[in-house]
């Protein structure tokens, strides 16, 4: 049974598959079973009912809302592509005033960065906090089954729905023939095909270290690498400072930290480790054992979340145009903050996205109506299709959502080339703020639903499956199970 402290960040450990009863062999069975996986959760039983909020149920909705600052980051800068400088620039910068760049507000409408931080802190918090247990009650062989566990079933979580995704996304392309302005495709399946497999083998694999880090197939997947690389310095970190005293782990996660961020350009890894450190913490605070100084501070703490919230959420907004130290200093509102910026660090916004997302995950379960909006159905609901989401979103923009945005006006010179057909065929006026334009909006009246649905339906087909497969898969490696 799910304990009460779990969430659906906290799942992993599935029995063996069993054959649903609901389904009766033959065709009426398939055909319900198809019905069931293409029907919406608005539409069907499994969305009528709320379900039980657990500890991390507002980390779900965090991922989740976290997945969609993706999906719109990138319309926005599709849709917007000839003004792409405005958006990810600092409001101000060459006397550019718009309200979709100003402090907190640019958040929202380019927070895929931001949210990129808060994925992996997330999951260094959810991939620590079972094994961390484990630790605090001296569970030492649960502890090496939970790690082999763990590490077993990491890649096949991962990629089984990228190998999926991408692989159908390639003959659906090759079948029906759809031009893409984001993907230059192989002239015949069988180029394709063998295009993807040498891609995919080095794109999954851990170690590499060189060629360009996007999947010709899904660009937007470049993070997944860095979550295997992050995930493996979690269940390593976790393992290696087990038998520590309390104090002791506390201060080496704080040295990784400082390690990965001051002394080499490690912000990825930063970020999981962060999410151990604070884990740890919520798992001391909760026996009471946290370190005097937080005690001493208890009787600020509303005040204090409340300046680590809008602290981090200023800095989520960190200019990113550019990666020149020069173009942040002239940013209104970021020269001082400029100079804080360690040598090591090469892209200056890993920075600032780092303490962006220390500072706002866990500021957000101590303010009450922050954690209440996380824990809202629409958001668990999208923390349930977050990983659907954010594969599909991007194939969902380059085919659909480009043919609607040019049917209404947002054309560039490709498509004149590749949709002569779809160009201002329906155009609507521009009318709104920039990035809240009508012809802006209303496609996405079709586009939101439409890859929502088809997150739903690559969770039930390949994401869920992924997660029982690689569960199921390790119970028969065991030994005496082969």
């Amino acid at each position: 049974m799910q304990s009460k402290k779990e969430g659906i960040l906290d799942q992993g450990y599935w029995d063996d598959v069993q054959p649903d009863p609901k389904y009766s062999s033959g065709t009426a069975g398939a055909a319900q079973w198809a019905l069931d996986i293409i029907r919406p959760s608005c539409l069907s039983r499994r969305g009528g009912r709320p379900k039980e909020l657990m500890r991390t149920s507002w980390m779900d909705g965090l991922r989740g809302f976290a997945a969609f600052l993706v999906y719109w980051h990138h319309h926005q800068l599709w849709a917007h592509e000839a003004s792409e400088a405005i958006l990810e620039s600092g409001f101000g910068f060459n006397n550019q005033h718009h309200f979709a760049s100003f402090h907190f507000v640019r958040t929202f409408f380019t927070g895929g960065h931001f949210a990129v931080a808060i994925f992996f802190v997330i999951s260094g918090y959810v991939l620590s906090v079972k094994p961390l247990t484990l630790i605090h009650a001296g569970e030492w062989t649960k502890l090496n089954d939970n790690l082999a566990s763990a590490v077993f079933r990491r890649w096949p979580r991962l990629y089984i729905p990228i190998i999926c995704t991408t692989f159908l996304f390639l003959t659906l392309h090759h079948t029906f023939g759809f031009w893409t302005a984001a993907i230059k495709w192989e002239f015949n399946y069988k180029d394709g095909i063998w295009m993807w497999y040498a891609e995919f083998k080095n794109f999954s694999y851990v170690f590499n270290t060189g060629g360009e880090p996007w999947f010709t197939y899904n660009p937007h997947l470049w993070t997944i690498p860095y979550e295997l690389k992050g995930s493996l310095i979690v269940y390593t970190t976790v393992l290696a400072l087990s038998r520590c005293s309390k104090p002791a782990r506390l201060w080496c996660l704080v040295g990784l930290n400082f390690y990965y961020l001051y002394i080499v350009d490690g912000w990825n890894c930063a970020l999981f480790v962060m999410g151990v450190l604070l884990s740890e913490l919520d798992l001391l605070a909760e026996k009471k054992e946290l370190p005097s100084l937080f005690y001493r501070l208890e009787a600020y703490k509303e005040l204090i979340f409340y300046n680590l919230f809008f602290m981090g959420m200023y800095l989520s907004g960190v200019p990113s145009h550019s990666n020149e130290i020069k173009d942040l200093r002239a940013s209104p509102g970021w020269y001082a903050l400029s100079f804080l910026k360690p040598q090591a660090v090469f892209n200056y916004k890993a920075f600032y996205l780092f303490w962006g997302a220390t500072f706002v995950v866990p500021a957000i379960p101590r303010i009450h109506w922050l954690k209440a909006f996380f824990e809202t159905r629409f958001c668990q609901y999208l923390g349930r299709i977050s990983y659907a989401l954010y594969l599909v979103h991007g194939p969902c923009l380059w085919v659909l959502g480009d043919r609607l945005y040019v049917l209404v006006g947002w054309v560039r010179e490709s498509h004149k080339a590749n949709l002569a057909g779809w160009c201002n065929a329906m155009p609507l006026p521009k009318w709104g703020p920039f990035g809240l334009e009508i012809s802006f909006l209303l496609p996405n009246l079709v586009l939101l639903p439409f890859t929502l649905w088809v997150a739903e339906v690559v969770t039930r087909v390949f994401d869920e499956p992924a997660v029982k497969f690689s569960q199921w898969l390790y119970r028969r490696t065991m030994m005496g199970k082969l």
